[in-house]
């Protein structure tokens, strides 16, 4: 019997076109011989299973079931591909916990440390990990502009503390700039943090458990034609992506240990990408995306093609790793 697997796709983010995207990719590539495919679109108001017409049938909530010509499917894995909420923070993987329904992401309470960012980076730096310095800001606080500044200098980045694809970030090169860039920000999500600029080379670096064992991808330097890696510069062509990166055997070792560190400390399962900014040969740790871009041109399936890594194998790959836990 072939296994039932759902791939969700969506999400309630501003992530949600850029995940059916993905979620297109993956469902074009996983093994049809070896599994039955559904795509699930998870969206704010209605959850569906949409067939190869374009027709959809809903989705039951009570047990994640859907019934296709009179038939009800039952799902055996979830392939989780919602960038932001509420696939990469860990909140639908807590509810298929609870029905006992398997997925190809880490953990809930893993996904929900990992994406908040603010989170991530209080854990990883009592294990000796360097980060940027940086100033935590809630909605509602009072906002001491020069305090911001003397704590982390500028140039500087503003983010939303749980946001993806760089939405809701700038980068401030001028005092009279922060205020709106944490207006910005605020768009996003209620809570955020201001980083010093770290200037340096950004190296992003794929981790996920292959074949039962944990496996650092051949690393990627990012060079972006903008200020920084923005949204432009990711998905609209505005940088250079080159992988395998231009970097010393030495330093390539240091990041292979550092990524692996990292990957455990966090106990993560499944894909990740995270991203360093090396400053004199050092590595920084700024975030963690454990639902990264699945498409073709995204960096994951790059770095897995620069491996030997297909598209079916890597996702097929994701499916009997998470089959086995």
């Amino acid at each position: 019997m072939k296994k039932n697997i759902a791939i969700i796709m969506g999400g309630y983010s501003s992530e949600v076109n850029i995940s059916l995207e993905s979620g297109a990719v993956v469902y074009q590539h996983i093994s049809k011989e070896k599994y039955n495919t559904y795509k699930v679109h998870i969206l704010k108001n209605k959850w569906i299973v949409v067939d190869d017409n374009g027709k959809e049938y809903a989705i039951n909530k009570h047990d994640f079931s859907t019934i296709i010509n009179n038939k009800t499917i039952h799902f055996d894995l979830v392939f989780n591909v919602i960038h932001g909420h509420p696939g990469e923070d860990g909140t639908i993987l807590a509810y298929f916990d609870l029905l006992g329904i398997k997925h190809t992401s880490a953990p809930f309470y893993q996904m929900a440390l990992t994406f908040n960012k603010r989170d991530c980076l209080s854990v990883v730096k009592q294990y000796g990990v360097k980060t940027a310095t940086s100033y935590y800001l809630d909605k509602g606080e009072t906002i001491d502009v020069g305090k911001i500044i003397k704590k982390v200098g500028l140039p500087c980045f503003v983010k939303p503390n749980k946001a993806g694809s760089s939405f809701g970030i700038s980068k401030v090169k001028h005092q009279n700039e922060v205020i709106p860039a944490i207006e910005k920000a605020f768009t996003e999500d209620s809570q955020i943090l201001i980083e010093e600029f770290l200037d340096g080379t950004e190296i992003t670096i794929g981790v996920l458990n292959y074949h039962n064992t944990i496996k650092v991808l051949p690393m990627t330097e990012i060079v972006s034609e903008n200020d920084f890696f923005d949204y432009e510069a990711k998905y609209l062509g505005k940088s250079q992506e080159i992988t395998p990166a231009r970097i010393s055997n030495e330093l390539h070792k240091k990041l292979e240990k550092i990524a692996t560190k990292v990957y455990k400390i966090l106990n993560m399962s499944g894909f990740s990408r995270s991203e360093y900014i090396i400053v004199n040969e050092e590595p920084y740790f700024l975030e963690m995306n454990t639902v990264p871009g699945l498409t073709a041109a995204s960096i994951i399936p790059q770095q897995a093609a620069e491996e030997g890594i297909g598209l079916q194998e890597l996702f097929d790959n994701a499916i009997e790793m998470a089959l086995k836990n």
